[in-house]
């Protein structure tokens, strides 16, 4: 399964989001650190969710990283989340 599969997977099981969007950024950062052949590396994670309300911006960062999990986190170079309640 690719990675954008396995981000958005978790993130639906997790927090049931009425708005989420998982893009691939990797080849815009071609040449640059972390970066792969083949890609997967760099992410864009949009997302809304209920579960956000109550949270402030770095447990939103922390319940994200939760969700995905050290096996995912750790495939992944880097991770820009725009989360809103």
């Amino acid at each position: 399964m690719a990675v954008t599969d396995e981000i958005q997977t978790r993130l639906e099981a997790a927090f049931r989001p009425r708005r989420l969007s998982v893009e691939d950024e990797s080849e815009s950062h071609r040449g640059h650190a972390g970066w792969r052949e083949g890609g997967e590396t760099h992410f864009a994670v949009t997302m809304e969710a209920e579960d956000f309300g109550p949270l402030s911006r770095l447990e939103r960062h922390r319940a994200v990283h939760s969700a995905l999990g050290p096996d995912l986190i750790a495939r992944i170079h880097a991770l820009r989340l725009t989360l809103s309640a």
